[in-house]
């Protein structure tokens, strides 16, 4: 089981690699649904973590369907990511109607080798899933992050068991949104996906304190390792009817 955290700072990276994640998705503004983060703070965490790190490349929050000026954006900052020695990084694009950019996401995804590339919930967005999922996997991508196009991944289950039954380890398929230690076990058993992407939000407010009213969100090592002891009770997850 692959145990992904989603950071926005170094202090969270730290967190999440002492608590046993694999990986890490290193994000700005997760208010926004996470943005491209500044090369300072990639640096940052490189330096900081062994383990994989992976950056979001977003240039804005809102919708997926870009322009050719954010594209150039979106190339120019995975060329950042790469020459700043991360592991991989988070992308996706659509088009208008709801569909995969699949011309792009190509383009974007040989850019960014030998790093690895996830596609992430831009997908959740598609208005055919069973057909965006081949879309995905035909662009090159390494994984796939959904919720099974709901809310939260809990609501999700029966649709992300039958993404992970049509990919037929082709991709990796994996859960995220709203997952905590609490249901992360349900989860896998459900869905029978070998790989889970956690904020763990809401943590604690910087100093337990509010800083100018703004709550700055925290991930910290003892959630993670709870998070990590549930993945690790799992003996042998198995998929739901279909």
């Amino acid at each position: 089981m692959e145990v992904e955290i989603c950071v926005d700072s170094v202090e969270s990276a730290i967190a999440a690699a002492q608590g046993g994640a694999e990986r890490i998705e290193l994000c700005s503004a997760l208010s926004e649904g996470g943005i491209t983060p500044s090369a300072g703070l990639i640096s940052a965490v490189r330096e900081a973590v062994s383990i994989g790190v992976f950056v979001i490349i977003r240039p804005r929050g809102g919708n997926f369907v870009y322009s050719d000026r954010e594209l150039e954006v979106m190339q120019k900052d995975i060329l950042e990511a790469k020459g700043r020695g991360v592991d991989g990084v988070v992308l996706g694009a659509l088009n208008g109607d709801g569909s995969v950019d699949r011309q792009r996401t190509q383009k974007l995804v040989a850019l960014a080798r030998p790093m690895q590339v996830t596609f992430h919930r831009a997908f959740d967005e598609c208005t055919n899933r069973e057909r965006a999922l081949e879309e995905v996997i035909a662009s090159g991508a390494d994984r796939l992050l959904t919720s099974g196009g709901k809310p939260d991944a809990l609501r999700g289950v029966r649709e992300i068991a039958k993404l992970q039954h049509q990919a037929r380890g082709r991709i990796v398929i994996m859960a995220g949104g709203g997952i905590r230690a609490s249901n992360v076990r349900d989860l896998v058993l459900q869905t029978g996906v070998c790989a889970v992407h956690t904020s763990l939000s809401p943590g604690m407010m910087a100093g337990d304190q509010a800083v100018c009213g703004l709550r700055q969100f925290v991930v910290t090592e003892q959630d993670v390792r709870a998070f990590r002891l549930q993945v690790e009770s799992i003996a042998s997850p198995t998929t739901i009817d279909r």
